[in-house]
């Protein structure tokens, strides 16, 4: 199943099902018109859901808190790592929570991110989401976890990493 979506062009062969999950276009089914973030795709598996958020960059390099030349710029740089890292989890937990109340959280889910930044700063994100989400039983009391892995990837890392589902980045410019 082929989608396109906020400049990128998916190709999920085995997928059940997939849609934009953050439609804003009434008429569509898949529209969800509740005043909470969502994840841009859900893609539906025999065996899980994949929800799926894409960013692409104009200027990556203000994420980047390895790389600065003040202290006044890696203020900066660490104010804007930490919104993104917030967009994501919320998006990610918003999304889990409609699902949820659709009662359509019957297989685990996996969280991909697909950022135009590089893969050291997509690693660092990662552990960053994965402790917030938070991945797996995060408590002895849980019985379920909320997601089952979160990955944070740019184009040719999702490529590699997930060579069933070819991304193709289709326009330039972004957040």
């Amino acid at each position: 199943m082929k989608i396109d979506a906020d400049g990128f062009s998916f190709d999920f062969s085995d997928a059940i099902d997939v849609f934009v999950f953050d439609e804003t276009d009434k008429t569509k089914a898949t529209y969800h018109g509740q005043p909470m973030k969502a994840v841009d795709i859900v893609a539906e598996f025999d065996d899980a859901y994949v929800f799926v958020e894409m960013k692409d960059f104009d200027h990556p390099a203000m994420y980047d808190t390895k790389s600065f030349v003040s202290e006044e710029e890696l203020k900066e740089k660490r104010a804007h790592f930490k919104w993104l890292k917030n967009y994501l989890k919320y998006k990610y937990r918003d999304s889990f929570l409609f699902r949820y109340a659709a009662q359509k959280d019957d297989k685990p889910i996996h969280y991909i991110c697909l950022l135009t930044l590089d893969n050291a700063q997509n690693t660092t994100m990662r552990q960053a989401l994965q402790k917030e989400l938070p991945v797996g039983l995060a408590s002895r009391r849980w019985k379920r976890e909320i997601v089952q892995s979160c990955q944070v990837v740019n184009v040719a890392k999702w490529n590699s990493n997930f060579p069933k589902w070819p991304v193709v980045h289709t326009s330039a410019g972004g957040a």
